[in-house]
């Protein structure tokens, strides 16, 4: 490997690794606001479980035999004059009623007529348990009534089954003084569940002020994958308006909130494989939507995720609104067929190493999977498209390599003519170069153009859900670590495993550098040491990374091995090559001056200076 190859390789590695410095800090600034706000922060987790509990407080409720009465003495209405009134609600036992298809199974709750818990039939935790991803418990979705002697929540209120059929639940809550809320739920295929909401006969209860309802959202994200850090990492909120096409989000690394517009589309409490999503089909008129995400380390769950709207009022006799929810993995194709965007959350990498995912890794890698069971093949094919792909580049960095490895003895001849004069010796080796018709960067361009492949595979498949829980000899998940050596204990910068695909990958690594620096016959003692370094470091990196990546960076080496050797036995001829540089130092090279060189040579004219330096 001549020298302008190994600055290639070096230069892609500090890109990479500069790459995942970016992408796994932060600033020293960010994290002192952060400091500055972090007391704030962690409160609105606890406030947000509270808000029950407060409210008991400030409205006690009085039990009487089979009867509960909230109390509700404040007037909010200044131009209404009227009595304190009470609203009473049949005191009756939780019951709970069940929505499901193939995909997923909704249980929903009596208690305020919200969705009690949510499980995935076609996935497991990593523990092969059921995957329930709303539990019990850790969801809460209220509304807010501003009557006219006070506010109540929906969540404190008891619903009765007014319709049910094998796919639909309409649950009703009827006011003592009449009124009624209905609560509407239909299941149909996939992960969608429809959601209508309808305050009938309310007009003369509510508040005349309040032209808004206030909606609050909160779930507690509970661990579904291995590694707590790792999932916890990769969770975080994310949003987008109806009118944009992109999506944002909340920070992964912290805590954090936000203040969004008008026109929110929906919201997603996304975790590393799986999100809740509520979705405003038409967008939510009004603005005033609060997020936030509240991440305790402390704690055995994943963050806990709070979104709050204003759900606009009429003021009708019957006032309905029209939601879904989205229960489900995030799965690049299922989350582009419903057309909102949403595929937008799978961590992909920036341009343009998204479009190499969007438009190449996953459509191959969907193809393949339509054909094939195996995972470990289905990876192996990819590498091989791959490749076979990036065959012209790879052919032209082995002959630029071939080329430099025949002038080594010109160089190293120049080299000990110029002595410590580097700057002599960069002068005579780029005549040398211009004479035979070799570019110096011929070995360096060509690697850069993998790059955005190796950053988007990188990308891939620690966000590929289609690798989760799929095995490979030793590994029994692709998406996660293999851990076939366990250590019972940390090991610094290691961990408390070791797994085999890295270290797989970090030797495939090692043997391709000593292969190469072989057949170049040596570079110097600092080249030499960064290019041994390098496998090495991969090993400390990659040991907590996904296998599926390491099983592909391995296969990539082996295949380059043997694409080298083809090139070496059977289509680069370097003694064809030798005839054909030795013929072109008896050739005179005419090379047309730039633009840039004769502007340089008329500002040399000017100081005095012989521009004929330029062309040495």
């Amino acid at each position: 490997m001549d020298r302008n190859s190994i600055l290639g390789y070096v230069l892609i590695f500090v890109i990479f690794m500069a790459w995942i410095f970016y992408a796994s800090n932060k600033s020293e600034m960010e994290r002192m606001e952060q400091e500055q706000e972090q007391a704030r922060l962690d409160s609105i987790a606890d406030v947000a479980r509270q808000d029950s509990i407060e409210y008991a407080k400030a409205h006690p409720v009085e039990t009487a035999e089979a009867e509960t009465t909230i109390a509700a003495t404040e007037v909010v209405d200044s131009n209404t004059t009227q009595e304190a009134e009470t609203v009473t609600v049949p005191d009756v036992p939780e019951e709970f009623f069940s929505l499901k298809n193939d995909k997923i199974n909704v249980t929903l709750t009596s208690k305020g007529g919200s969705v009690h818990s949510v499980e995935l039939l076609t996935y497991k935790r990593s523990d092969s348990t059921d995957l329930v991803l709303v539990e019990p418990g850790k969801n809460r979705f209220s509304f807010q009534l501003p009557l006219r002697t006070g506010a109540i929540n929906s969540e404190d209120l008891d619903f009765t089954v007014k319709t049910t059929t094998k796919d639909r639940v309409i649950l009703e809550h009827k006011f003592a003084g009449g009124g009624s809320i209905e609560q509407d739920y239909h299941v149909g295929e996939g992960y969608i569940l429809d959601y209508d909401i309808r305050f009938i006969d309310l007009e003369e209860k509510l508040a005349r002020k309040a032209n808004t309802l206030p909606l609050q959202w909160s779930m507690e994200l509970v661990q579904q994958e291995r590694t707590l850090d790792n999932e916890r990492g990769a969770s975080t909120l994310y949003y987008k308006y109806a009118t944009e096409k992109g999506v944002e989000s909340l920070s992964a690394r912290s805590n954090d909130d936000d203040e969004l517009q008008a026109g929110v589309q929906w919201i997603s409490f996304k975790q590393q494989f799986f999100m809740s999503t509520l979705i405003f089909p038409e967008g939510l008129e009004e603005s005033g939507t609060a997020v936030s995400v509240v991440k305790d380390e402390e704690e055995t769950n994943i963050a806990y995720m709070t979104g709050e709207f204003d759900i606009p009022y009429s003021f009708a006799s019957v006032d309905e609104h029209s939601m879904q929810f989205y229960y489900g993995p995030n799965h690049y194709q299922t989350l582009k067929k419903l057309k909102l965007g949403m595929q937008r959350t799978i961590e992909l990498g920036g341009w343009p190493i998204n479009l190499v995912n969007k438009y190449v890794v996953i459509p191959i890698f969907n193809w393949l999977s339509k054909y094939i069971s195996s995972y470990g093949v289905i990876i192996l094919l990819l590498t091989l498209f791959i490749k076979l792909v990036l065959i012209f580049p790879m052919y032209k960095s082995y002959l630029s390599t071939a080329k430099m490895r025949i002038l080594k003895p010109e160089i190293d001849k120049i080299k000990e003519k110029a002595g410590g004069d580097m700057a002599k010796m960069q002068q005579e080796q780029m005549k040398l170069y211009k004479k035979v018709g070799v570019s110096p960067l011929g070995g360096c361009l060509p690697q850069l153009v993998q790059f955005p492949i190796l950053i988007a595979l990188f990308r891939f498949f620690p966000s590929s859900i289609e690798l989760r829980q799929k095995a490979l000899w030793w590994a029994s998940d692709l998406s996660t670590y293999d851990d076939p050596i366990k250590f019972g204990f940390d090991v610094p910068l290691i961990g408390d495993h070791l797994s085999l695909f890295t270290l797989l990958m970090a030797a495939s690594s090692m043997l391709y550098t000593i292969y190469n620096q072989q057949a170049t016959g040596g570079v110097n003692n600092q080249m030499k040491f960064i290019m041994y370094l390098m496998p090495i470091m991969l090993l400390f990196w990659f040991n907590s990374y996904a296998a599926g990546l390491s099983y592909y960076y391995f296969l990539a080496n082996i295949i380059t091995f043997g694409q080298n050797f083809i090139f070496s036995k059977f289509i680069v001829d370097e003694d064809k090559i030798k005839r054909q540089m030795e013929a072109n130092k008896n050739k005179k090279v005419k090379v047309k001056k730039s633009r840039l060189q004769k502007k340089l040579e008329e500002a040399a004219k000017k100081r005095g200076v012989d521009p004929k330096q330029f062309n040495r």
